[in-house]
């Protein structure tokens, strides 16, 4: 059981990282429908590219001259290539999103991962929590991520989690990002039990972090210890749920827990009755599982 101290830290840190954004935003509008959230900031970089993005007071849209997913696409990878260039983005990824009014929609476009939040991009990704049933009770594994990594390198993580690429679902991330970021068999991956969402909208250093993310609880094998294979983990420890609640009550130190991790880890104690619904902050605490996706058109 986690105690009531550690229940109100955890709420206390949370509510600081994943804080609703603060700024003016302008939405994104393709076909009269919001699909990304632009700051002031960042909408004035835009007008430098009147060829492809129209800028306004209340919005930013595509130029009347692109008009399909593949134009948009094809504009809006140039714009990024071109922010990247100056050092306006995070680590390029060669990975595409899809941008869709609703997950699984038809794609509007898609867009450069490391340039997703820099437009305020609605993405998605699926998270594992690794669970082990130990003689002294519940276990999860972390992960500690790799230095290297362009967001929250050396912070301890989930066990395995990942973005959805475009043409990728749940299920098959599920599957790759278990595989490579852990050394999880398909067949073992497959086990997975999907657990629900959570959501987190946040103003971050390279723009606006509006993600789902796919939750899963995996009953690992006492005898499994997770392996790195593609370099994004530097290592894994197994920790009891106390610590690792604990843990994602720390805002410095080496045991400091990535914010969206800790919210997965938030939600699983939650669900398993760790976190008792009796609890000090309780209630807060479950809230900031599902913020508004959409910030304030107008300045706090």
């Amino acid at each position: 059981m986690v105690t009531d101290a550690i229940v109100t830290a955890l709420r206390a840190r949370l509510e600081t990282e994943l804080a609703a954004p603060a700024a003016r935003y302008r939405p994104l509008v393709v076909d009269g429908t919001a699909l990304g959230w632009i700051d002031d900031a960042r909408a004035a970089l835009l007008t430098e590219f009147a060829d492809v993005f129209v800028v306004d007071e209340r919005q930013v849209g595509f130029a009347a001259t692109i008009a399909d997913a593949d134009a948009r696409s094809a504009a809006i990878d140039r714009v990024a290539r071109a922010l990247a260039a100056n050092g306006l983005l995070s680590r390029w990824r060669d990975e595409r999103y899809a941008v869709a009014a609703t997950y699984g929609a038809r794609p509007y476009f898609e867009v450069e991962r490391a340039a997703a939040r820099f437009f305020g991009i609605h993405t998605h990704a699926a998270h594992i929590n690794g669970l082990v049933g130990c003689q002294d009770g519940t276990r999860m594994w972390l992960a500690r991520r790799s230095v290297g990594k362009a967001i929250d390198p050396g912070l301890l993580d989930n066990l395995v989690g990942g973005g959805i690429a475009a043409g990728a679902s749940v299920q098959s991330t599920v599957v790759k990002e278990a595989g490579e970021e852990a050394g999880i068999s398909a067949a073992l991956a497959g086990l997975a039990r999907p657990a629900g969402t959570v959501h987190i909208c946040r103003a971050r250093p390279d723009g606006l972090q509006r993600e789902t993310i796919f939750v899963h609880d995996l009953a690992v094998p006492a005898e499994f210890v997770p392996a790195a294979v593609d370099g994004e983990v530097s290592a894994f420890q197994l920790e009891t749920l106390a610590n690792v609640a604990q843990f994602a009550a720390c805002r410095q130190g080496p045991e400091v827990i990535a914010a969206d991790a800790s919210l997965v880890i938030v939600d699983c104690l939650i669900r398993h009755g760790a976190i008792p619904a009796q609890a000090p902050d309780h209630a807060r605490l479950s809230a900031l599982r599902y913020p508004a996706l959409e910030p304030s058109r107008t300045a706090r």
